[in-house]
């Protein structure tokens, strides 16, 4: 596999975008789906900001380097890899507290309502600001139910497009008409899909979005989060949030809240400037790339892995694939791993990760740490792989199949120092 890896890898259209990441050696990186590296131009970007913009500047740079246009400026960069128009998008505070200020939107444009649906098993933070907020009422239903469960009760159809523990992808068109012919408004998280799959919301008729900046965009640990609101709604949405930076005037110091026009309104405290510029400069770099080619990249990456494991079994042998045909995985099972593919077969109904069940999961992901190759654990018991095609070669991937290959077979994952659990799993 690793011949067919190195043919890949020399026709790959965006293979030397990798020497725009700053990649540390003998690591191979399959967690960009939680924290992206680091680009190198944002090492550059920062050194300006810091001693130019802030440490000659001062104050000056509020206005002289537009410190304060910096969430409509990386927000409508962020738009079109979102499907979204430019001043529909605004950068700013975290996935959470946008989510907490698009639930209070949507309870606006809904008035009379107050059901807010979701699916059990979304991401924490989705249902926990839900149940944070005293005017709703939570209802939850499995997927396969869900359109069923939408009815004339329901404000706010609230769910992350790609699961964060399976890669799972919503029919983000298909819902969005649902909830809406029952009268309900739509929020997608998008934490796991922007700068990685296709997303429309303009096409899919979306109302609301949030989405995650240190991830797949690679803005940095701890980035700003992004927000969309549609401009349909611009004229008519209000939330809970209403901070000085989201008054029509904040430089007035009026002691009543006027709100800003448009998504500006979406604003709270004052932007984080150092943040903002990391975030920038990674948003560049994958809008440079362009979604298209990032898509076609991730599933075959995803593809090849799995066919790379399969060729790992004894006595096996595969015709690598980077197509969109379902591999032949069930085959693992058979080698006596005891592993389970949870994600989508089909690479274009998941996101770019895939996802495997294994009751010493834990346990696997510090194995593979441990050889370089770095992963991540969902509890209870997911080993969860990324693949950010930004930077990743078809190398990599062979590498990684093998390494998984090996500590399954050898069992290395059962000594002792891979079974203890740190702070951050």
């Amino acid at each position: 596999m690793m011949d067919r890896a190195r043919e890949l890898d020399a026709a790959d259209a965006i293979a030397h975008f990798r020497d725009r990441f700053d990649l540390p050696d003998g690591v191979i990186y399959l967690d960009g789906n939680s924290l992206g590296p680091l680009p190198k131009a944002t090492r550059e970007r920062l050194h300006r900001v810091v001693d130019g913009e802030w440490g000659e500047g001062l104050i000056r740079s509020w206005n002289d380097a537009d410190w304060i246009g910096m969430p409509q400026r990386v927000g409508a960069k962020i738009a079109p890899l979102i499907g979204a128009q430019a001043h529909e998008v605004i950068a700013c505070d975290s996935v959470s507290v946008n989510l907490a200020k698009l639930i209070g939107a949507a309870l606006s444009l809904n008035p009379g309502r107050n059901v807010v649906l979701s699916e059990p098993g979304n991401f924490p933070t989705d249902l926990y600001m839900i149940q944070g907020d005293a005017r709703v009422e939570q209802r939850l239903a499995n997927r396969e139910a869900m359109i069923d469960a939408l009815d004339e009760s329901v404000a706010l159809l609230l769910l992350t497009h790609v699961h964060y523990k399976t890669g799972e992808m919503f029919d983000m068109t298909a819902l969005t008409k649902a909830a809406h012919d029952v009268g309900a408004i739509v929020l997608w998280d998008l934490s796991h899909s922007g700068g990685a799959v296709p997303v429309n919301l303009n096409g899919a008729g979306a109302d609301l979005a949030v989405g995650c900046g240190y991830k797949y965009l690679n803005g940095g640990p701890g980035a700003p989060a992004y927000a969309f609101v549609a401009e349909r709604h611009h004229d008519n949405f209000s939330q809970p949030l209403t901070g000085w930076m989201g008054h029509a005037q904040p430089f007035a110091f009026s002691d009543e809240y006027e709100p800003a026009q448009g998504v500006k309104r979406l604003l709270a405290g004052t932007p984080p400037v150092l943040a903002m510029a990391a975030l920038e400069s990674g948003v560049e770099l994958i809008a440079e790339i362009g979604v298209d080619a990032l898509v076609a990249k991730s599933r075959a990456l995803s593809g090849f892995f799995l066919d790379c494991l399969v060729s790992s079994v004894r006595g096996e042998a595969v015709e690598p694939r980077t197509d969109a045909q379902g591999s032949s995985f069930d085959k693992l099972r058979t080698n006596g791993w005891d592993l389970n593919l949870v994600s989508p077969r089909d690479p274009v109904a998941r996101g770019s990760q895939l996802s495997f069940q294994h009751e010493n999961a834990y346990a696997l992901s510090q194995a593979l740490i441990a050889r370089g190759v770095i992963g991540d654990f969902r509890d209870p018991d997911i080993l969860r792989l990324g693949f950010a095609p930004a930077y990743l070669r078809f190398v990599d991937i062979a590498e990684s199949a093998r390494h998984l290959a090996e500590v399954l077979d050898n069992g290395e994952w059962q000594e002792p120092r891979f079974q203890e659990r740190a702070a951050v799993t």
